[in-house]
């Protein structure tokens, strides 16, 4: 009951207008609370079912057979993966619990992000007009959306991409590849992770465009140096040097770009409108 009251109940209920900077403080302070609140009960609900999550999602990119592997097998024969050159170890006496904790956590913070996005627009809402009110309610609505949309990418592209070619690279014949357990984790969780809050671009533009910091004029007028910057921050979150795993990464980032153009143009437009 407490928990449903928390996570339901505003902690000030007192009228926006009415409240001064320690009220202000005051609900911020609760509305975070509810987001810790939920990402525990997700980081909960994960650490129960670890085991699970860690034999069919952690370690799927060390299997062969891993769904994206046999996609690139049937695009083109030359790109199928066989076997994945390393083993996985545990060097740390904590290590795997501390890695149990630790993905736990990552996985309630996924399952919790929605939430948490959905509790800074209550608290910012109040202080928006009628019309910013919808208008941005339709834009927080697609937050989740490309949130996992981000995280797909990141899980079944980026991350069995890097594997790959990090499992099958050699400097010498004579070195074996094994992965310390916490190593691989945290390069598999950081690149989806990363992906998620990527695919947010379209959301961060939208809401510098309505604080005045970006504009779609500007945006095209630098829109090849966008393009340059794309393609060297896919060289850098992908380890494989071939072009198709580059391209792979870049084209839905800078596709993140143009639909960013296009929500800062409406921005603009809806500004216009409101000043007639």
């Amino acid at each position: 009951m407490f928990l449903l009251n928390l996570l339901g109940k505003s902690a000030m209920q007192i009228k926006p207008e009415e409240m001064n900077m320690i009220d202000h403080l005051e609900e911020l302070r609760w509305r975070l609370i509810r987001g810790v609140v939920v990402v525990l009960v997700f980081t909960i609900i994960a650490f129960i079912y670890m085991p699970e999550i860690f034999q069919h999602v952690i370690l799927a990119h060390a299997n062969p057979d891993f769904w994206t592997y046999r996609m690139l097998c049937k695009i083109d024969p030359t790109l199928c993966v066989d076997h994945l050159n390393f083993t996985l170890q545990s060097r740390d006496m904590a290590g795997q619990f501390t890695i149990h904790l630790k993905t736990a956590f990552i996985m309630g913070f996924i399952g919790g992000f929605p939430y948490i996005v959905w509790q800074i627009w209550n608290y910012i809402k109040p202080a928006l007009k009628t019309q910013e009110k919808s208008g941005n309610f339709a834009v927080l609505a697609i937050v989740p959306f490309l949130f996992m949309i981000g995280i797909a990418f990141g899980y079944f592209v980026l991350a069995p991409l890097s594997v790959n070619f990090l499992a099958n690279y050699q400097i010498d014949s004579t070195i074996v590849n094994q992965f310390d357990i916490t190593s691989y984790v945290s390069t598999v969780c950081m690149l989806v992770v990363a992906c998620g809050l990527i695919f947010q671009l379209p959301i961060l533009i939208h809401f510098l465009s309505i604080a005045g910091i970006i504009t779609p004029a500007f945006m095209k007028k630098y829109r090849k140096h966008a393009i340059v910057i794309i393609f060297v921050l896919a060289g850098i979150i992908t380890p494989s040097p071939d072009m198709l795993s580059q391209l792979i990464v870049a084209l839905p980032i800078y596709l993140l770009y143009e639909i960013s153009i296009i929500t800062s143009g409406r921005v603009q437009k809806n500004r216009m409108a409101m000043s007639v």
